[in-house]
């Protein structure tokens, strides 16, 4: 068999990741981890008047770039995704075949990435408080499947991530077996697969992509997390490999968020609520934004990327306009992306549609 060449696992900073890498690559991933945002001070007014022009303009910046990363809402279906994986983790453990694991669904830009990395980044965490002095363990594997997937391409991906490199004459059972004694050596789990929908089963290519994940699953000792759009639309449970795969994994729907009733308002509105709080803006009081919560489920579909988009976008222009408070005429300026515009326009009260046709 052909040996790959590897690099020692690091769960420290001590292995930076170039600016580009990838979450699909080990340095891409442990940069995710340790990443922290951090709030910078706000100054009072006096305080602000004794800033030269340089320390005013370094201010700002360091406030564009917090709110062009403000930290992640801790949302139910993140809870939900978070308690359900590490229950089936838990229960995994001792399993010596036929172990569980999950699914996040939904339509593109509902969270599904968001909560598949975010139950990661909190079991590395975990992981490195309960084994501090273990420099060899990498507890998560993250991939995605590239379109029209081949058993040889999902295998690449995950010694990719490794750091694996093998030689030309390489062949795709050498990798296979090079990837699973690799996470077997760091001691991986949970193991990450997004981009689901990709895998095409109704091709031959697909559906053997398909028994390359159920065979890792399968040789690994891990917890598999899948995430993909509308899964159940895509065909991935039809059939004898789709039973296998209904029977072995449970489906968290990841769904917008609604606005239909009391109860539903109230949610939302403490999701912007909590949005507004993280805000570091000189002119900005707590409460405009809660006020404006009809206003923004309708502009974003109730998409929690795009809720975040577009509150991150109008806090930075704040900045950049010196008006240091977000407006709703602020917030009309904020892109947003193509199928939240056309809900908009068929759910958004028909003032406000009004309004937008008289500022185009």
């Amino acid at each position: 068999m052909s040996t790959p060449t590897t690099r020692t696992p690091q769960t420290d900073t001590d292995e930076l990741a170039p600016p580009d890498s990838p979450l699909t690559t080990k340095a891409g991933w442990l940069r995710y981890v340790e990443h922290e945002t951090h709030p910078p001070k706000l100054l009072t007014a006096t305080e602000r008047t004794t800033l030269s022009a340089r320390e005013r303009a370094r201010g700002d910046e360091s406030r564009r770039e917090y709110h062009a990363d403000l930290p992640l809402v801790n949302t139910p279906t993140i809870r939900k995704v978070i308690s359900t994986a590490r229950l089936l983790i838990q229960l995994n453990r001792h399993q010596i075949s036929a172990r569980r694991g999950v699914i996040f669904s939904g339509a593109s830009g509902t969270g599904k990435t968001t909560a598949l990395t975010q139950l990661s980044r909190a079991h590395e965490l975990a992981t490195r408080m309960r084994h501090p002095h273990d420099r060899v363990r990498l507890p998560v594997v993250y991939v995605t499947v590239p379109p029209a997937a081949t058993p040889k391409m999902l295998a690449t991906e995950f010694a990719r991530f490794f750091g694996l490199t093998f030689p030309s004459r390489a062949t795709h059972t050498d990798i296979v077996d090079a990837v699973c004694a690799t996470a077997d050596q760091v001691h991986v789990d949970p193991a990450l697969v997004d981009e689901l929908h990709n895998l095409n089963l109704g091709s031959r290519a697909g559906a053997e992509a398909s028994d390359q994940l159920k065979y890792f699953a399968e040789r690994l000792p891990a917890t598999f997390a899948y995430a993909g759009i509308d899964i159940e639309s895509q065909g991935l449970f039809a059939g004898t490999r789709g039973r296998q795969i209904a029977g072995r994994f449970v489906v968290i729907p990841v769904a917008p968020f609604s606005y239909a009733t009391t109860g539903d308002k109230e949610a939302w509105r403490g999701l912007v609520s909590t949005l507004e709080s993280t805000l570091r803006l000189h002119e900005h009081a707590p409460g405009p934004l809660s006020a404006l919560s009809g206003y923004l489920f309708h502009r974003t579909g109730g998409m929690i990327g795009n809720l975040s988009r577009l509150i991150r976008g109008a806090a930075v222009l704040a900045i950049e306009d010196g008006s240091r408070s977000i407006t709703e005429e602020l917030l009309e300026l904020v892109p947003i992306d193509f199928a939240a515009e056309q809900s908009d326009q068929l759910t958004a009260p028909a003032k406000a549609k009004g309004r937008r046709r008289r500022a185009a």
